[in-house]
């Protein structure tokens, strides 16, 4: 008796049964919807890649700056790169920015104008104070800026959101450091930046250089394509028991007729 035929004649039926099962209108939608799925997964994916190279290209600029040789300030200068400059600070027109935080404690960023030769001027960011003992209210004991002319190093840093400035107690106050908006208070021409100075006062800290989470979006986008991935592992998972599972009474009914031949013969 033939058998080998008959396991052809089986075989021939399962690829007919699964070409029949993603041909259905349910299985169909089931694969449009896992390569739209899978697509998108894909593209964020590459959202996240594309922030990953941002922030490694910031972290890069942050670890070069720490032993680069200062140069001068230039229009369109780049963030984090290491300048030098002359002038002299104008501490009657001080900016205390609120709410800023270093080393987990919140307090005050001093930003002092300085004048340049030319007559224009760059906010410089001496550093970070504690809040007055008494409360957040008071204002906080302010360590005089160097008087005279003074040459100093730091960093650029690029304008924030514009923030509403106000003035308190004699002095003008903002949440966060907008360059535009700070600049509409002081007499004279501002940089479009402005300076993280280096440890040049032992009375305030240093505010330090953030890093940016770079490997956070580097494991997103690695999470997402394996996402995309796994949806067609699953669809293809999917597809097999259940064509399995519509083949079981086919399978059952050839083993019927194998053992019939095989005693007849």
């Amino acid at each position: 008796m033939n058998v080998w035929g008959w396991q052809s004649d089986t075989n021939h039926h399962r690829r007919l049964a699964d070409v029949r099962l993603l041909l259905t209108p349910r299985w169909l939608r089931l694969v449009a919807l896992t390569i739209v799925a899978a697509a998108v997964m894909v593209m964020l994916g590459r959202w996240q890649w594309g922030r990953y190279e941002l922030r490694h290209e910031i972290n890069a600029r942050i670890d070069a700056s720490q032993t680069a040789a200062p140069v001068a300030l230039t229009p369109g200068i780049s963030e984090w790169t290491r300048v030098t400059m002359t002038g002299q600070y104008d501490s009657a027109l001080e900016i205390l920015v609120r709410n800023r935080t270093v080393k987990g404690k919140v307090g005050y960023e001093i930003l002092t104008p300085l004048v340049l030769q030319d007559g224009s001027a760059v906010l410089v960011d001496r550093g970070w104070i504690p809040p007055h003992p008494s409360g957040p209210i008071a204002t906080p004991e302010v360590p005089p800026a160097p008087t005279g002319t003074v040459t100093l190093t730091g960093r650029v840093r690029a304008t924030e959101s514009d923030p509403k400035v106000q003035l308190r107690n004699g002095r003008w106050e903002a949440r966060r450091i907008g360059i535009p908006e700070l600049a509409s208070k002081l007499p004279y021409k501002v940089a479009s930046v402005y300076v993280l100075a280096d440890d040049e006062a032992t009375d305030l800290v240093p505010v330090p250089s953030q890093r940016e989470n770079d490997w956070l979006n580097l494991g997103y986008a690695v999470q997402w394509w394996l996402f995309a991935a796994g949806s067609f592992v699953a669809l293809y998972w999917l597809a097999r028991r259940e064509q399995r599972t519509s083949l079981q009474p086919v399978a059952a009914s050839g083993d019927g007729d194998v053992a019939e031949q095989e005693r007849l013969g």
